[in-house]
């Protein structure tokens, strides 16, 4: 009889440690999905933060490009009425060196 509860005993130690091993390996892959799963969530809102800036930036970028366009048609049209002005102070020089002349 001594030797039957051995016996038992020693299969309910070989049980506990079964299920000692078998608790701490679902505990373990609790804790991996669990990090994987922060892991994955905190990539995906880095992912959503970076196209957030990728379209703020590409925004920004037609704005500038909007700026620029008309900068540079400003620019132009200053050009021309430069280029006017030019024209009409070359006329009025070339009058009045003829005037000159024809007053020597």
């Amino acid at each position: 009889m001594n030797q039957e509860q051995v016996t038992l005993a020693a299969g309910a130690e070989e049980l506990g440690v079964l299920v000692g091993a078998v608790g701490a390996a679902g505990f373990f892959s609790l804790l991996i999905v669990i990090v994987w799963q922060v892991a994955a969530t905190w990539r995906a809102r880095m992912l959503a933060a970076r196209e957030q800036q990728y379209k703020e930036l590409a925004a920004r970028y037609a704005q500038l490009l909007e700026d620029t366009v008309e900068l540079q048609r400003r620019t132009v049209e200053e050009q021309r009425q430069t280029l006017d002005e030019l024209t009409q102070t070359r006329l009025a020089v070339g009058s009045m060196e003829k005037m000159m002349r024809e007053i020597e």
